[in-house]
C-alpha cells in the first residue's frame, strides 16, 4: 500500500498494490494493520454504497454534531472526487483536493472529518463506496454549493445532474459559522 499525503494535511491518497493476471486482479481494499502503520483511521463503523448515472454529481456534504471521516473509492467506473476544507481557522479554509477515483487504478481516498464532500460521475456509470467513522444522521447533515466561485473546483465539461436539494445549498462565504466545523491543530 502506498499512501501518498496531499495539499492539505489530512486528506490522503491510497494506492493498493494490485496483483494482475490472466484472471483479472486482486488486491487488499481495507486492512487495519496497514492504516494503522501510517497514521490512518481503523474503526469505520458505517459502509455506503452508490450507483449512479454519467453527469450526476453529489455533494458537497458534511456533517456537524456526527463528523465523520471517510474512506472512499470506486468499484466500477470512474468519478472525480472533491474534498472541501471547511474548518473555521484552518490554513487551508477554502481549499480543496480532488482526485480521479476509477476500477482501474483502485485509488483509495481518506477525506478526515471537517471537510465537505463530493463526486461527479465521468463514466456512464459508477459504483462508489465509502466507509465512515460515525455513523450518518439525517438531522446532522449540511452543505456548500457544488458550484461555489470562490472555491473555484473544475468539475469538467458536461451536464451535471444535481439533486434539488444540493441545488439549495449556501456559498461557503454564506454559511453561518456555528454551522461550520473549526479547525483543530491534531485533527
Amino acid at each position: 500500500m502506498k499512501v501518498m499525503q496531499t495539499s492539505i494535511p489530512g486528506v490522503i491518497k491510497i494506492q493498493p498494490k494490485v496483483h494482475l493476471d490472466l484472471r483479472g486482479y486482486f488486491f487488499e481494499s481495507f486492512k487495519s494493520t496497514e492504516f494503522q502503520s501510517h497514521g490512518l483511521p481503523t474503526n469505520f463503523v458505517q459502509d455506503n454504497q452508490a450507483k449512479s448515472t454519467k453527469g450526476v454529481l453529489r455533494g458537497l456534504h458534511y456533517q456537524l454534531r456526527y463528523p465523520q471521516g471517510k474512506l472512499v473509492w470506486v468499484s466500477e467506473g470512474k468519478v472525480l472526487d472533491v474534498a472541501v476544507d471547511i474548518r473555521q481557522n484552518s490554513p487551508t479554509f477554502g481549499q480543496f483536493e480532488s482526485a480521479i477515483l476509477d476500477d482501474e487504478n483502485h485509488t483509495r481516498f481518506y477525506i478526515p472529518s471537517g471537510f465537505a464532500h463530493g463526486y461527479y460521475v465521468l463514466s456512464d456509470s459508477a459504483i462508489f463506496q465509502y466507509k465512515c467513522t460515525d455513523t450518518y444522521h439525517p438531522e446532522d447533515e449540511y452543505g456548500v454549493q457544488w458550484n461555489d466561485p470562490d472555491i473555484g473546483i473544475p468539475w469538467g465539461s458536461g451536464d451535471k445532474l444535481v439533486s434539488e436539494k444540493d441545488k439549495n445549498l449556501s456559498n461557503l462565504k454564506d454559511i453561518n459559522s456555528k454551522l461550520l466545523p473549526t479547525f483543530e491543530k491534531d485533527s
